[in-house]
């Protein structure tokens, strides 16, 4: 069989294992031995938790792309092209480097399953590897301890939050998520969390290991106004630092395991300015101006909810805010409608084209479990809902895309 193109690769990995999502790490470290990728010759960052993972890892590679290190950075799902998930020193991976990457990798397995996930997490420590490169900054893509990602030692953790999510692979608590988010910690290896009331499951993996834990909002913290915001440790403060459109708290973690590293990858203060003002992540809250406003978010959760509503409450819009919105069926989607309810006039629903995706009718009971019977209009395909909600907005309104990655994406790909 030939396969030619990145579709027909995408195509060929989605097929090679029954499940989607098999968490493990037996069969995929068992082919990381035969590739030889698991001791790079540089600091390796592990980022898990529940949301800010991606911004976590993007404002970690604009600082040390801004000191000049050369970055290999792999994060999940991605937007629009599966490329985006392996960039190297800021650049997307190329068609023809992860045709070559993949093909290294099913020549390596010698028959053993994979999921598209290990693929691609092994074909981006092939192609890291094939670089010089001063630092790995690996996103977790679901929980931790079974995740792929984990078969790399961290040098240092980072926990971004824990929330409820992925109930039926993590468990349906903080304490059990947090018990397999913390499953990337290494034995004395430093630990960044970023949530500032963690679960006990996560301090204590953290004991266990001997593995210094560093906590927002009692070990580092932040303070934050309209323009600048500021961030301070025990040893270190940094004023007038730049906003920009991520969450500061998801930044001052970034910024506590800059220090943390800095005997190893020394970074100056006018790198870590210049490194915040240049980040670019698509789809967090991502504004695009006009007489109809538009805003692009990921949220998929309730957490990611309440933290898009607040921003919401802080941005003036003189007319109406108009939803357009799906969800996976296996999200808590009632209690993310319910984070953000009072936020929206006019929501604009349909089901998504993925396997996962809530149909129709799921989203319909799902509001109505939620309260909400009124100003709703249920379309059969989300770029129809897009249309209809332009059709129907008027100057001063703004249009807010969200509920999902896919959702995201995909009206994203008609404007950009």
């Amino acid at each position: 069989m030939k396969l030619s193109t990145l579709s027909d690769w995408l195509s060929y990995i989605g097929s090679v294992h029954s499940r989607q999502i098999e968490l493990g790490l037996t069969r995929v470290r068992k082919v990381a031995e035969t590739l030889d990728v698991l001791t790079p010759g540089c600091p390796v960052i592990t980022v898990g938790g529940t949301n800010g993972k991606g911004s976590t890892v993007a404002g970690l590679e604009a600082i040390y792309r801004a000191a000049n290190y050369r970055t290999g950075a792999f994060t999940s799902p991605y937007l629009w092209q599966f490329n985006e998930e392996i960039r190297i020193d800021g650049q997307m991976a190329t068609d023809e480097q992860l045709c070559a990457a993949f093909a290294i990798v099913d020549a390596a397995r010698q028959g053993i399953a994979l999921t598209a996930f290990e693929f691609a997490t092994l074909a981006a420590l092939v192609l890291f590897k094939q670089q010089s490169l001063d630092v790995y900054i690996m996103e977790v893509g679901l929980g931790g301890r079974l995740d792929a990602v984990n078969i790399l030692d961290a040098d240092i953790a980072v926990i971004t939050s824990i929330g409820i999510d992925h109930v039926e692979w993590l468990g349906d608590t903080r304490e059990k998520i947090g018990a397999e988010k913390a499953g990337v910690f290494r034995s004395g290896k430093p630990v960044v969390c970023g949530d500032d009331i963690p679960p006990a499951s996560i301090v204590f993996a953290a004991d266990q290991l001997s593995a210094p834990f560093y906590q927002r909002g009692k070990d580092f913290f932040h303070e934050e106004n309209s323009h600048e915001w500021v961030f301070s440790n025990s040893h270190i403060r940094l004023e007038h630092l730049p906003c920009n459109a991520l969450a500061v708290q998801n930044m001052a973690n970034v910024l506590q395991v800059i220090f943390l590293l800095q005997s190893r990858l020394p970074v100056a203060a006018s790198a870590i300015s210049q490194g915040l003002q240049n980040i670019n992540l698509p789809g967090r809250i991502q504004i695009i101006s006009g007489d109809i406003t538009e805003i692009y978010d990921v949220a998929h959760n309730p957490a990611a909810m309440e933290f898009l509503s607040a921003k919401l409450l802080t941005m003036n819009c003189e007319g109406k805010t108009i939803a357009v919105f799906s969800m996976l069926k296996d999200k808590d989607i009632i209690g993310s409608i319910k984070k953000i309810r009072d936020q929206i006039d006019v929501w604009y629903v349909a089901p998504l084209v993925n396997e996962r995706a809530a149909s129709v009718e799921q989203l319909q009971a799902a509001f109505l479990e939620a309260g909400i019977s009124t100003g709703i209009f249920y379309l059969s395909d989300l770029l129809l809902a897009y249309h209809e909600a332009k059709k129907a907005a008027r100057t001063g309104d703004r249009i807010i895309i969200f509920g999902s990655f896919y959702t995201v994406g995909n009206v994203m790909s008609l404007n950009f």
